[in-house]
């Protein structure tokens, strides 16, 4: 349901997102309930609005006008389905990115379309359903403003194995004329300001070697990169600018961090820097209303953050000012730049999205992310920062339980260790369920960014990265400095984490069992050869496991003692181990390998697994019963928490 707010009932809206009110704590289904709306976009026009949501456990799109007028057009996504991202590619047709997990050759893979929808008729249909199957039907490289009948959208004309040509697609009817033929290591296409493909880019898929090719702004000729001097193929690119010469690159440039610079290809030189900060990579650059000018650049220190290269008095900037304190993301706006629709989000509050006149300064609420989640009952959370066992730095957050808001009543909590995913990404001060879910139950949270975690710059990544030992003992460093502190009970300390963070829970639990009273792992890896073994069984495997993980390691038997399935039979701490059988990340068998190996073990196992499911648990059922199998799982463990709400 959409309802219209009035400008002034920004205050109103501030005050509903504090926390810390005593009232009963949420039932586990809450966390596991999916996102009530999950990403939207306006037509160009700015007459309607189309998002994706949630109803009774089932991805829905929806389709309307923004005056209320007419018919909301509605359809369901299907059974294993997961959104990715909901565009216009006119004023009447709406394309949405989804992903589907299933089964091929034993082996699961993960395959992408694109789902279209009239806004007027809601007639729907997969846009491109390939004959024989192929992955990627869902990579959209430009949306073809100028022509709002068709989209440019890359994929091989056959299998997988082929390279992706560029093709222009109708968004009605699917059908499609190929524009460029696809070249031999080139995975990636980049599109300049007119929609001209000027940039391929891959990698061969037996060398690891990246290729880089660039087309002339006037002209047919492709050239390799050693036609431009100081850039190398690998380089992240982040688009052009309005001129077809300037490239916008992602480079180091001598430093540890990462900046955005110009580099411009009739000289042939970096021209000029666009921004570029000594502790943070730059992550984003943010553009005028109209999309026509860069004005500035985002990173991540505790939150995004952003630096303007000057005053701007744009919409998004203004309800940024309205909403200080709050993470405010930029989600889409109308051509004409008057209407803006964005995020607004705290670590305590899962918030809302929201569509702002910036004429007339009104307020649209679209909808809350988790609107049976109430802000009040959940926990605040604090920026920390402790030494690892080499005097490094590590930043990390700790989430509270709800009721505890000074520092003095920190003191022997029940604490759960979080280790983020990836390995090799990051986490911020953002709204986390799943730390929510834990101190919702009594407990503190610690998330740290071990090294190896992006964002940091060069140094810190590769630190982990060439060594994923240090990862695990960064970890288990923070764990120390809850007991040092004395914040944490010794007797009610345990160890969580999904995926890579699975893992460091496994082997946190295994390797210093004396800190843990209990280790949760959700969708972790287990044997680290069988997992390369994994990787290798898809195109270019080869090459992501030894970026991914056998750089991490000095040798085989390294992997071995890192493993662990290989250590299993020694496992004394209580575990929850968890699985979907149709996870691409991380096999299942990852999961029954494990389960074999601790028959021989002492400790008290409970086992989930989901039938039909992938890395995320996208299915609501099964998100659901999981919550419920570790709030039971925590209160056999550890007992109900006094600090529970």
């Amino acid at each position: 349901m959409i309802k219209t707010i009035i400008s002034g009932l920004f205050l109103a809206l501030t005050c509903l997102c504090l926390p810390f009110s005593s009232s009963a704590k949420p039932g586990s289904d809450l966390f596991g309930q999916l996102p009530s709306i999950y990403d939207a976009a306006i037509s160009p026009d700015g007459k309607k609005l189309a998002y994706i949501g949630s109803i009774d456990g089932t991805y829905v799109v929806t389709a309307m006008n923004l005056d209320g007028s007419g018919t909301p057009q509605r359809a369901k996504l299907g059974e294993r389905i997961k959104p990715s991202v909901i565009r216009w590619a006119n004023n009447e047709q709406v394309l949405v990115s989804i992903w589907r997990s299933d089964m091929l050759s034993h082996v699961p893979i993960t395959s992408g379309f694109i789902y279209t929808m009239n806004s007027q008729t809601g007639k729907s249909k997969i846009l491109i359903k390939p004959k024989i199957f192929r992955q990627y039907n869902n990579r959209i490289i430009d949306m073809l403003a100028d022509d709002p009948d068709h989209i440019l959208m890359a994929f091989p004309e056959e299998s997988n194995i082929n390279p992706p040509g560029i093709h222009k697609v109708n968004v009605v009817t699917g059908r499609y004329t190929r524009e460029r033929r696809g070249l031999k290591d080139t995975d990636y296409w980049t599109t300049d300001r007119r929609g001209e493909p000027r940039v391929g880019q891959g990698r061969n898929n037996r060398s690891g070697k990246w290729n880089l090719r660039i087309r002339d702004a006037d002209g047919d000729k492709w050239r390799n990169a050693d036609d431009y001097p100081g850039l190398d193929a690998d380089v992240s690119i982040s688009g052009f600018t309005k001129n077809p010469n300037e490239l916008i690159i992602r480079d180091y440039q001598g430093r540890d961090t990462l900046g955005f610079y110009i580099y411009d290809l009739s000289q042939k030189a970096i021209s000029r820097k666009l921004y570029h900060n000594d502790t943070y990579d730059a992550d984003g650059l943010v553009f005028s209303n109209d999309g026509s000018e860069i004005i500035g650049a985002k990173y991540i220190a505790d939150e995004t953050e952003i630096e303007l290269f000057e005053e701007h008095n744009s919409v998004l900037a203004r309800i940024r000012k309205k909403y200080d304190g709050f993470t405010v993301d930029y989600v889409d706006q109308s051509a004409d730049g008057n209407l803006v629709l964005f995020k607004v989000s705290s670590p305590s509050d899962a918030g809302g999205m929201f569509l702002m006149n910036g004429q007339t300064d009104t307020l649209t609420t679209i909808g809350y992310f988790y609107k049976d989640l109430d802000s009040n009952n959940l926990g605040m959370v604090v920026n920390v920062k402790y030494y690892a066992r080499d005097k490094a730095v590590i930043p990390a957050y700790v989430t509270l339980p709800p009721g505890i808001a000074e520092s003095a009543q920190i003191k022997k909590l029940p604490f759960i260790v979080l280790p983020h995913g990836g390995p090799y990404a990051r986490k911020s001060k953002r709204f986390d369920y799943l730390a929510q879910f834990f101190a919702t139950r009594g407990y503190g949270v610690l998330q740290m960014n071990f090294r190896g975690s992006e964002g940091y710059g060069k140094r810190f990544e590769d630190a982990g990265r060439e060594n994923w030992v240090v990862m695990q003992e960064d970890v288990e460093d923070g764990a120390k400095f809850l007991l040092r502190k004395g914040y944490a009970d010794s007797d009610r300390l345990c160890i969580a984490g999904w995926s890579y963070g699975g893992y460091a829970a496994l082997m946190g639990a295994l390797k210093n069992p004396e800190l843990y009273s209990c280790a949760i792992s959700m969708a972790g890896v287990t044997d680290l050869q069988d997992m390369i073994r994994d990787m290798r069984k898809y195109e270019g495997g080869k090459i992501a496991a030894k970026d991914f993980v056998l750089k991490g390691f000095k040798d085989k038997d390294d992997i071995k003692a890192n493993s662990p399935v290989k250590l299993a039979d020694a496992l004394t701490v209580p575990l929850f181990l968890a699985h979907g059988e149709l996870d691409q990340r991380v096999h299942f068998d990852q999961f029954k390998r494990m389960q074999r190996a601790l028959k021989k073990s002492s400790a008290k196992v409970t086992y989930m697994e989901f039938e039909d499911e992938d890395h995320f648990l996208s299915n609501q059922k099964h998100r659901q019963n999981f919550f419920r199998g570790l709030d039971k799982f925590l209160v056999e463990v550890n007992g109900e928490s006094e600090f529970a709400q």
